[in-house]
């Protein structure tokens, strides 16, 4: 059984990808479970760079596989925001009910309401791994190199994924966190947080990123 650390202190999200790569050998660990208390700032210009940053901490502190993502709400008729500021919308420390205030603030009188949530996984492996394998291999998966936030020694994969819908204003639904009691998907008439876990990771860009990554693994494991 091979223990990869998800870094990220939202158990939501660990439960969410842990169900993803279950069938694989693999046990997937919050940071707390290997000592690690705190993550570095989330200082990186992109989606990409904060997922690196977090991956790369855990794996240096924890010495196992580690997993990072930074995922966010975009927002057409806001020019793309919140976006990377999408946990920090309403500033440092409001909670999920703040920045959903916050959006719908922003929004109201906006006829236009369509909006993506976008993922950026990052996943940092050992030198041990056949990273070779995959390259080129896997639809979604990139082994990036020279990344400038990724750890000396360490093989870095990417995966993206995304999902369109729009905002409504009356959230509905407790099943998810974050933005997802206002992303309303026209083709199945509810929002995110009225979906169950598995229909929601099977369409989510959380759950679209980590599945290519999963793919990776597997093809890796099997080598």
């Amino acid at each position: 059984m091979h223990r990869f650390v998800f870094a990220t202190f939202n158990a939501g999200k660990v439960r969410e990808v842990a169900a993803i790569l279950d069938g694989l050998p693999i046990r997937v660990l919050g940071p707390r479970d290997v000592g690690v208390d705190a993550m570095p700032p989330e200082d990186g210009g992109t989606f990409l760079d904060n997922a690196v940053i977090k991956a790369a901490h855990a794996w240096r502190h924890a010495g196992l596989p580690a997993m990072g993502d930074d995922s966010g709400l975009e927002v057409a008729a806001l020019d793309g925001a919140p976006g990377i500021r999408s946990a920090r919308f309403a500033g440092d420390g409001q909670d999920d009910a703040a920045n959903i205030a916050k959006l719908l603030a922003a929004l109201r009188g906006v006829p236009d309401r369509r909006a993506r949530f976008v993922c950026w996984a990052a996943c940092v492996l050992g030198p041990e791994w056949p990273v070779a394998a995959i390259r080129d291999a896997v639809p979604g998966v990139e082994v990036v190199a020279g990344h400038p936030r990724a750890p000396a020694g360490g093989r870095l994969l990417v995966a993206t994924g995304e999902v369109a819908g729009r905002i409504i204003d009356t959230p509905a639904g407790t099943d998810g966190f974050g933005y997802d009691p206002v992303f309303f998907l026209d083709d199945l008439g509810r929002t995110f947080a009225q979906l169950g876990r598995d229909q929601k990771n099977a369409l989510s860009h959380r759950g679209r990123a980590f599945r290519a990554l999963r793919a990776a693994i597997e093809r890796m494991l099997a080598t």
